[in-house]
């Protein structure tokens, strides 16, 4: 088994760092097609490591109050991670008047 350790090792290397390094954006619209984004932009965001201690608001409300908006007409979800739970951040990015 000693001297297949370096095959193993390659196989399985990609496979334990695969999305150690997560950054992505989603929308939270279900009618893309139809999606005026408005004049104001408003950001909310918690962070937390090792999914032991966390901080923050990525609310709807939180970020509408940051962009001053009182109609909002579209959202966003940015989350960056790595290895998943040794930091996480989620941005909620809202759009409105």
């Amino acid at each position: 088994m000693r001297r297949h350790a370096p095959t193993w090792t390659a196989l399985l290397l990609p496979l334990l760092l695969c999305g150690c390094i997560t950054n992505v954006s989603v929308p939270l619209d279900k009618d893309l097609h139809d999606t005026t984004l408005g004049d104001k932009v408003g950001e909310s965001t918690f962070h937390s490591v090792l999914a032991l201690f966390a901080w923050g608001d990525a609310g709807t409300q939180a970020a509408a109050r940051d962009g001053g908006i009182t109609v909002l007409t579209h959202a966003d979800k940015r989350i960056f991670s790595v290895f998943g739970f040794i930091y996480y951040r989620q941005t909620t990015v809202v759009y409105g008047r």
